[in-house]
């Protein structure tokens, strides 16, 4: 082996030990109660406390606004502003990570005219589809729309087709969307259906569902 050889096979085994040094690169997508959303080495993965993901990123903590993670005996401190490893960049586009219910269901906190809701995803419903007790909060006007008749558990009932002016969800706002009022207390939650999710780019990621605004 020549010395250039030799050479060129240190630089290759000092980089790869660099590398096994760096640990994994860890991106912070999303934080929730006891749960984190993050990308280690390129895969998402959604940890609960407690659990350790297979790059070895154990999750110690999280709320809201932010998580500790101990990577190789180390604690550190994770926020949506900070990326372990490297530098962190922004989305290009609004983007929103709603992680999957241990019901199996995907619920969400976002906005409709302005007024905070509560709303689970419904990828088999037309329109978003609330009860008139939730309308007369959020102050629409839903008996001034489109008559029409639903089935309900309890038979049925008067519906009113509507637009809102505005449903939100994290960095993500839509405007004239279609929805459908049910006379009473059904839906019991606001159902977040296709007349919204259809404006949206959506995507499951190891039980996470991210949700990006088309431009």
């Amino acid at each position: 082996m020549n010395k250039l050889s030799c050479v060129l096979m240190a630089l290759a085994v000092a980089l790869a030990s660099s590398e096994l040094l760096a640990g994994p690169k860890v991106v912070a997508k999303g934080f929730f109660a006891n749960r984190a959303v993050l990308v280690i080495n390129g895969e998402t993965r959604m940890l609960k406390v407690g659990e350790t993901s297979p790059e070895g990123v154990k999750l110690l903590a999280s709320t809201s606004r932010g998580a500790e993670v101990e990577i190789d005996g180390v604690r550190q401190t994770l926020s949506l502003s900070r990326q372990i490893s490297a530098t962190y960049s922004e989305a290009k586009v609004a983007e929103v990570r709603i992680p999957r219910s241990d019901d199996s269901h995907y619920r969400v906190r976002g906005a409709i005219n302005g007024q905070t809701v509560d709303m689970m995803v419904d990828t088999g419903a037309t329109l978003i589809a609330m009860s008139g007790r939730d309308a007369a909060r959020l102050g629409i006007d839903f008996k001034s729309g489109k008559r029409g008749r639903s089935q309900t558990a309890g038979g049925i009932v008067n519906s009113y087709y509507v637009t809102l002016n505005k449903v939100s969800i994290g960095g993500i706002t839509v405007h004239g969307v279609p929805a459908s009022v049910v006379e009473g207390n059904f839906p019991v939650q606001i159902l977040l259906g296709n007349s919204l999710l259809s404006r949206l780019e959506m995507q499951e990621q190891a039980g996470v569902l991210v949700l990006r605004q088309k431009f």
